[in-house]
């Protein structure tokens, strides 16, 4: 089961941890090479990036971004954290759980968990799917303002 933690990051199967935002990329490489085989890459303003494939989920990780446009601080360490679904096992539950707080976010039909969360969705978190089940999930860390 992976569990998203606004604002901290997202904790991993088993006894693997979890991926903090801040952490540098050899720790949260470690810890996600514990359940999974972690694979390179890429991620538009990232330093570095990574992927690993878990029970049908596809987990993708960055690290170290910059903001092109001046609207924020730059990240330093884990920035961003997706969780996307294999497009062939969309017409059923998740045969791994991804929760927040108390919802399975593609065990329950979109629907459902579209009334579960209502309007509690902190800003950092992204919901995507247009069909019956959610097809994927992201959590960013916090964007600190640039002072003027």
């Amino acid at each position: 089961m992976f569990e998203l933690l606004p604002g901290v990051g997202l904790r991993l199967p088993g006894c693997a941890g979890t991926l903090c935002f801040g952490m540098d990329e050899r720790t949260a490489q470690w810890a996600v090479a514990t359940f999974a085989d972690v694979r390179d890459g890429w991620a538009c303003g990232a330093r570095w990036a990574f992927s690993a494939q878990y029970r049908g989920l596809r987990l993708d990780a960055y690290g170290d971004t910059r903001d092109r446009r001046g609207r924020h601080q730059d990240t330093l360490g884990l920035a961003g954290i997706g969780l996307t679904r294999d497009p062939f096992t969309l017409t059923g539950p998740s045969a791994c759980p991804v929760v927040l707080g108390a919802v399975d976010l593609f065990g329950c039909p979109t629907a459902e968990v579209s009334d579960a969360l209502s309007d509690s969705l902190p800003p950092t978190l992204r919901l995507s799917g247009d069909g019956l089940y959610l097809t994927a999930v992201s959590v960013h860390a916090e964007p600190v303002p640039v002072e003027s």
